[in-house]
């Protein structure tokens, strides 16, 4: 009698075999992950990586935070209303109530609260649309190297040009500007900007508005200066312009303070919101906007999911545990102080290098392109997750949960610089 041979073949990968070649972060980071908590992200082997990546900005508050659980998994096991539409809820009165309180108010802004929809491109979406019925006015202005998002009116004002293409359309009604700083310092930036809205033979339409991050995340880390936001937010006053701060990425406490324009001591007619505002990376939008703009008639813009009930549930949790006093921002300006201190000391070391950010979104700047991926590669061999951002992809751009501890920085950061040496050596 003859033995059977037992032949095992290894299972064909089902990332690879079924999930569309749209898929990019599993490509730089292979590892398959099964559990998170905190800072730190588990693979299905057991291998812990530090998480400098932080759900692109949506875990402000760290992977699985134990206080924003609670208040979810109380939530649903009393059978608490998931989806809801835009129909009142006792979630969702409870989430207005404490953003009132704890944001909105001591700030001094008064603002109308929309749920346009889940994401980040959504709100975009709701804020260009809202300034055109406003105005009547079709023309946006957006800045270069900017993002907004991936559905056809957010991406009319993204700069990336890869992005863009993907439309399979043409993106209309929009206009680039620089941004601050694009010139080098060289050309005042506004000058062009000025010149067009004067000028009667520049073929510009009045826009309705302009759209801006005060940090271009995936732009670059590109810093828009206090004094160049005021001058934006002057100049939009005076020409009856809409000025909207697109907030997704570095509203919620990433810059420090819970707005990134409150440092420029600005008040945008329109501001976006969503990413972190859902407190544990649960998907929630809204769009902010001055109570006279209020123009929408009744579901005039709605989508299915606006109103996800378990995220008013998380979000509320986190406002009130984290933004009822000002320790928290103090907190993360001192993170981000740390980091940014050891960016310039490690700049002083190498020749090709530099730095930029605020609060605690930070970069290394190459300027040899290549050399950003590379150290983001070594980066992942030593598990820590960071990525590359910018036009080129010239920068390792730094998003760790704001919870993040100083000793849990301090280790990523050595790991960055061990391989910032590695390629620069």
């Amino acid at each position: 009698m003859t033995e059977k041979n037992t032949v095992t073949t290894e299972k064909p990968d089902i990332f690879e075999t079924v999930e569309s070649g749209v898929r990019s972060y599993s490509r730089q980071w292979p590892a398959v992950f099964t559990t998170a908590k905190n800072s730190v992200i588990t693979d299905e082997n057991g291998n812990d990586y530090l998480d400098f990546f932080g759900g692109a900005g949506a875990l402000n508050y760290g992977h699985n935070n134990d206080m924003i659980k609670s208040a979810l998994v109380d939530y649903i096991t009393s059978d608490g209303i998931t989806h809801g539409l835009d129909m009142s809820t006792v979630a969702k009165r409870e989430f207005l109530e404490s953003f009132k309180k704890n944001i909105l108010d001591p700030r001094g802004l008064d603002y109308k609260v929309q749920f346009p929809g889940p994401t980040g491109t959504n709100t975009v979406e709701a804020a260009l649309k809202l300034a055109r019925k406003v105005t009547g006015r079709e023309a946006i202005i957006n800045f270069t190297n900017a993002f907004h998002g991936m559905t056809l009116g957010a991406l009319s004002v993204t700069g990336n040009s890869m992005k863009r293409a993907g439309a399979g359309i043409p993106l209309v009604h929009t206009t680039p500007m620089p941004y601050d700083n694009y010139f080098g310092g060289v050309t005042e930036d506004f000058q062009w900007f000025e010149r067009v809205l004067d000028d009667s033979g520049s073929g510009f339409n009045r826009p309705a508005a302009v759209i801006v991050e005060t940090i271009q995340g995936e732009g670059g880390i590109n810093v828009a200066r206090p004094e160049w936001l005021r001058a934006l937010a002057e100049l939009c006053s005076r020409r009856e312009i809409l000025l909207i701060v697109d907030d997704v990425q570095m509203g919620c406490g990433r810059t420090g303070q819970f707005f990134s324009f409150e440092e420029a001591g600005i008040t945008p007619d329109i501001v976006t919101l969503s990413k972190s505002i859902g407190g544990y990376g649960m998907p929630l939008a809204l769009t902010l906007f001055k109570p006279e703009l209020d123009v929408w008639a009744p579901g005039e813009h709605n989508g299915t999911f606006r109103g996800f009930n378990p995220s008013f549930v998380t979000a509320k949790a986190a406002i009130d545990h984290y933004w009822s006093d000002d320790k928290f921002e103090k907190e993360t300006l001192a993170k981000g102080e740390h980091i940014q201190d050891r960016f310039i000391k490690l700049c002083a070391k190498f020749d090709g290098i530099s730095t930029r950010g605020r609060g605690m979104v930070q970069a290394l700047v190459f300027d040899d392109a290549e050399l950003a991926g590379k150290v983001s590669q070594l980066c992942y061999d030593e598990r820590l997750l960071v990525e590359t951002a910018g036009p080129k992809d010239e920068v390792v751009k730094l998003l760790p949960p704001l919870t993040t501890t100083i000793d849990e920085l301090d280790r990523g950061l050595d790991i960055i610089e061990s391989a910032v040496a590695k390629v620069l050596s």
